[in-house]
């Protein structure tokens, strides 16, 4: 696509109305997030024959106006506000509020070459889902770390109580959201390669469908980055900074180092000698734990990519100096 010639049209959203502005040539329109607004919209940029439309992420509010516009045919270009913020920098932009920053979103998205394939609309729903079991999670470590502020017997009892109702519900929907996902046959085939991994329980394994669709699409070290668990360079000239993990999907990485621990403890033989050899060298835990969690991510990757479940191998001998 010819970025100089093409029209674009870039969206700044908020919860309630939507700042659109059009690139090259500077044109504006207000509308509603909602139904009504959409429909205004689509009928405002089909008027201008534009095709491709760049959108920052924001929180959600972005979510049924992208689908609204993917359904009707156009080009949607998702970007991250750090990939805003970025342009911003590189074109010395200063000036900010909606109107401006939805002219700078068109020209970043005109900049892109590239468009990502839309994603799943089954899986949004799910996500959401998913999106509920872990505040149901969250709750229930809260409880946990209250309880332990208590010695009155009757107020134990009472958290006791409350921790035990949170888990069974959360043990419930978690069955509902796995049986969700079994419904669609290439998802339940995916879970099943997932969950084939030694380590690997239902719940990383829901997490790593739902919220990675990319996964045995991409090679090992762009899914460790789509995760947050490549680690990044810091060297300058003659100083080699420390290795460190930047970015990617808080709750993939979560979900994936709360089953990398017992997994390099017991229940994954080649991710337990990684991690003695690691511990060997003198790494850190949290060192080692990032490691164990990016070999599992990518034995997860490469059973999908192939189709077939995991086989397990006897770990490598590991010859003392």
């Amino acid at each position: 696509m010819d970025n100089i010639t093409t029209k674009v049209a870039g969206i700044d959203t908020g919860k309630a109305a939507l700042d659109v502005a059009t690139y090259p040539a500077s044109e504006k329109l207000r509308v509603g997030n909602a139904g009504d607004g959409h429909q205004e919209l689509v009928a405002w940029l089909k008027a201008r024959k534009i095709k491709r439309v760049g959108i920052e992420a924001s929180g959600g509010y972005e979510r049924a106006v992208v689908a609204c516009l993917r359904k009707k045919g156009f080009e949607v270009v998702l970007l991250q506000p750090r990939q805003v913020r970025a342009f911003a920098v590189y074109k010395l932009r200063r000036a900010k509020n909606d109107r401006l920053d939805a002219a700078l979103i068109a020209e970043c998205a005109a900049d892109r070459g590239e468009l990502r394939e839309p994603p799943d609309a089954r899986l949004a729903p799910l996500a959401e889902h998913l999106l509920f079991i872990e505040q149901l999670e969250a709750d229930i470590v809260r409880l946990k770390t209250r309880r332990e502020r208590f010695t009155d017997k009757r107020i134990l009892r009472q958290i006791e109580r409350e921790i035990a109702a949170l888990d069974r519900r959360c043990e419930a929907e978690l069955a509902r959201l796995e049986a969700a996902v079994r419904k669609h046959d290439d998802l339940a085939r995916r879970l099943q390669l997932i969950e084939s991994v030694d380590g690997i329980g239902i719940r990383t394994a829901l997490t790593l469908v739902i919220l990675l669709p990319e996964l045995g699409k991409a090679n090992r070290e762009q899914i460790s980055a789509l995760a947050g668990v490549a680690p990044y360079d810091d060297d300058s000239g003659e100083r080699t900074g420390q290795r460190r993990i930047a970015g990617g999907r808080a709750r993939v990485r979560r979900a994936l180092f709360n089953a990398a621990f017992p997994a390099a403890q017991r229940w994954n033989s080649a991710l337990v000698a990684l991690y003695g050899r690691l511990k060997e060298k003198g790494k850190e835990h949290k060192s080692a734990l990032i490691a164990c969690a990016r070999k599992l991510l990518i034995f997860a990757n490469a059973v999908v990519e192939r189709g077939t479940p995991w086989i397990r191998k006897a770990p490598q001998q590991h010859l003392a100096r």
